[in-house]
């Protein structure tokens, strides 16, 4: 197949350099490769539709949405160790802002990125303030500012309630936000909520791959297992893992279905490929959020070899996981316990998935005596006296 550049595909269509980059970004020019920091463009590729315009107009409608403004960090290949790179080669602007927001979320410091995202809450550009959103609202969990993060899971609703009125790639952008805000919540999907299917293909690529992870994530907290690791390595070989924040949460739901089925050697796989992705970068928030469902593989697996990387881990999930409860618990009526360390919930995990004292012992390297004694702790703090009780303060 004959390529041309970037810039000879810019002057055969007329449009910006920044422009056809966008595009190979977005994945809306079938055939595009990147090799290094340069894309190839197939030369018969066409020139793809401008995503503002509305069928029957020739110029941008106002409001519609740029979909380069929607969680672009997301939404970026790079190369494991080039994230920051990524951002800071964006041209200045609301984009590269919120790509800012992104880095500092994802790499476990939940201040700056909500103090980032704080200037788009209200911005005209649609894309930019629903990505602020929902930064916002996930950096101010572990902050305890949970009016702050309410406030803006108020927005992402009401942006979706009107999206009736709205164009279907905005439409499509609220449907995104909002199912990405219950689910990581384990809340109900809102009933405005339109089906996946039907905003899942006016989204770009990267975005694409992260809506995936939220359909697996929901299919997991429906105990469809199968269903959700098939969603995962679908994804996957379609090309995900080249956007490394969506490809580190599908490997890390991957490992969830896998612990579930009790098939711990395909979930360390998982686990280890999450993990390449992520620590070059120190983009460490995903395994935070995750530990409690992660079946004590970050234990098994990452304390022996990182501890340091893995007590850093452990200070996320105790930040995010506090605040994480005062939205979910009184939302759904759940009382997920709230006064275990991580280990200790991860051990009453695996016990209510049926794991005996001797199997859990020997996954998570430790002796018999001492998840004895962990189980003892979490019978003392819960007062569960059957896996049936403590199944009713965990994620189970």
């Amino acid at each position: 197949m004959e390529y041309r550049t970037v810039r000879e595909t810019a002057e055969k269509w007329g449009l910006s350099l920044r422009m056809v980059q966008q595009f190979c970004i977005d994945g809306r020019i079938p055939g595009a490769r990147k090799f290094g920091k340069s894309w190839a463009i197939p030369a018969d590729a066409e020139k793809p539709r401008d995503p503002r315009l509305v069928r029957g107009q020739t110029a941008p409608a106002a409001g519609l949405l740029d979909h380069a403004g929607l969680m672009p960090l997301m939404n970026t290949p790079f190369q494991p160790g080039q994230c920051l790179a990524a951002v800071e080669a964006m041209e200045e602007g609301p984009r590269r802002d919120i790509a800012q927001a992104e880095y500092y979320y994802f790499t476990g410091r939940p201040e700056q990125a909500a103090r980032a995202a704080s200037a788009y809450l209200t911005s005209p550009d649609a894309g930019a303030r629903l990505s602020a959103c929902l930064i916002y609202a996930y950096a101010n969990l572990p902050l305890q500012q949970i009016r702050h993060a309410r406030f803006a899971l108020d927005e992402i609703q009401k942006f979706l309630a009107a999206g009736g009125e709205k164009a279907p790639q905005l439409r499509a952008a609220g449907a995104f936000v909002a199912a990405t805000s219950a689910v990581l919540l384990h809340l109900p999907l809102p009933r405005s909520l339109p089906a996946t299917r039907e905003f899942l293909p006016l989204l770009p690529i990267g975005l694409r791959a992260f809506a995936l992870y939220v359909q697996a994530h929901y299919l997991y907290l429906k105990h469809n297992y199968a269903q959700s690791i098939g969603i995962v390595e679908a994804a996957l070989s379609m090309g995900a893992e080249q956007y490394p924040i969506p490809a580190i949460y599908l490997h890390l739901i991957a490992v969830m279905d896998y612990m579930r089925l009790r098939r711990t050697e395909p979930a360390q796989e998982h686990l280890l490929s999450a993990w390449a992705l992520a620590r070059p970068d120190d983009l460490l928030e995903g395994f935070g959020e995750h530990h409690g469902l992660l079946g004590g593989m970050l234990e098994s697996v990452i304390k022996p070899r990182w501890p340091e990387d893995f007590k850093r881990i452990i200070d996320i999930t105790y930040r995010f996981s506090e605040g994480w409860r005062y939205i979910h618990n009184p939302d759904t009526g759940q009382a997920v316990a709230d006064n275990l360390t991580t280990t200790e919930f991860t051990v009453a995990m695996l016990v209510v998935q049926d794991w005996t004292t001797e199997e859990i012992a020997a996954h998570m390297g430790v002796s018999i005596s001492t998840i004895r004694r962990h189980q003892a702790h979490i019978r003392k703090k819960l007062g569960a006296k059957s896996r049936q009780e403590l199944a009713g303060y965990m994620l189970a």
